[in-house]
């Protein structure tokens, strides 16, 4: 019997009737699932936020120039970002790690300075990365979740800050999932006619050219180095038995590249929601993972994994602290 049907047949044991507490048990299973335990624990848990530039932001893909990055990282480290007020109301600690920004003077206890450069090339003219720049990246995620599972960290919310980021997640995700460029292409961060007829057609023409290489040469042709190390801490959370909750779009790409490279690895996600950009759809459809939340989220950060780890809490409690029919009833 697997761990997902002791984790039901638990549930429909405990003193209540069966199925009443709703998409709150399909969350307590699948948290079970995550960890292979039927006690699972949703902490102590820890965000992390993976920080990349992207040279394509140079062919006026979008409104905001990558500067904008490093200003968002600043936010986070001074605890001032959106991910920083839900991190402090789900008293979740925040980590981040810079994977390839173009930022200058940034420290703190939260930092980490793991880049494998300063940004991507753009994908627009020649490859992003080379195929040794995207195993740096995969290495750099690992790091980061291998240091977290040495640290007692059971539960892992991934966000991701980079502005042009939508662009790569747009371009991986056609690569990954075969789907047409326009279909998962939003605003991102803000969009004009203008800038989001040419973010099509980078993409388009991109996602074109890296059909005709080999796997690994195509991701690392349209990769950020942010989305490849998400991937890196999908591949080694999975192997330290954690809990990786995804964010949106972005991030969801990060796990595609994971799933492209070792499919078992989805084992340990779990999807909190459904975003507002209309690609993140077709990555969870790829990814075969159902969201618990649709609530309009594009902000990126972590922050609706964030709003998900409350819930995770209440789904451990449910198969943890209450009590049996059998024990409330007697032999």
């Amino acid at each position: 019997m697997s761990i997902g049907d002791l984790a039901r047949q638990r549930l429909d044991a405990l003193a209540k009737p069966r199925g009443s507490l709703g998409t709150l048990e399909r969350l307590a299973v699948r948290l079970a699932e995550t960890q292979g335990r039927i006690d699972p624990e949703a902490s102590p848990r820890r965000l992390i936020v993976f920080a990349g530039d992207h040279g394509v932001v140079a062919e006026g893909v979008g409104l905001w120039p990558d500067e904008v990055t490093a200003a968002m990282m600043r936010l986070i480290l001074e605890g001032r970002a959106g991910c920083s007020a839900l991190a402090r109301a789900s008293a979740t600690p925040v980590v981040l790690v810079d994977a390839g920004s173009k930022a200058e003077g940034i420290s703190g206890e939260a930092y980490r300075d793991w880049r494998v450069a300063k940004g991507t090339r753009s994908f627009a003219r020649g490859p992003a990365m080379s195929p040794a720049e995207f195993d740096a990246a995969l290495a750099c995620g690992a790091r980061a979740a291998r240091e977290a599972a040495e640290q007692g960290v059971r539960v892992l919310a991934l966000g991701e800050v980079g502005i042009g980021n939508t662009t790569t997640a747009a371009a991986l995700a056609a690569l990954l999932t075969g789907a047409s460029a326009d279909s998962l292409i939003g605003p991102g961060a803000g969009a004009t006619p203008e800038s989001l007829s040419r973010k099509r057609a980078v993409v388009g023409e991109a996602v074109a050219r890296a059909q005709a290489l080999e796997p690994h040469a195509a991701m690392a042709g349209l990769g950020g180095f942010e989305i490849i190390a998400i991937a890196g801490c999908i591949l080694e959370a999975a192997r330290n038995r954690l809990t990786v909750v995804l964010d949106g779009f972005i991030v969801g790409t990060g796990a595609l590249v994971a799933q492209a490279i070792d499919p078992a690895a989805l084992g340990c996600c779990l999807a909190a929601h459904r975003s507002a950009e209309p690609g993140h759809a077709v990555v969870l459809a790829q990814l075969g993972l159902e969201p618990f939340l649709e609530w309009g989220l594009r902000l990126g950060e972590g922050t609706g994994a964030l709003l998900l780890l409350p819930m995770l809490e209440a789904a451990a409690g449910l198969l943890r602290d209450v009590a049996t029919l059998a024990e409330v009833t007697g032999p």
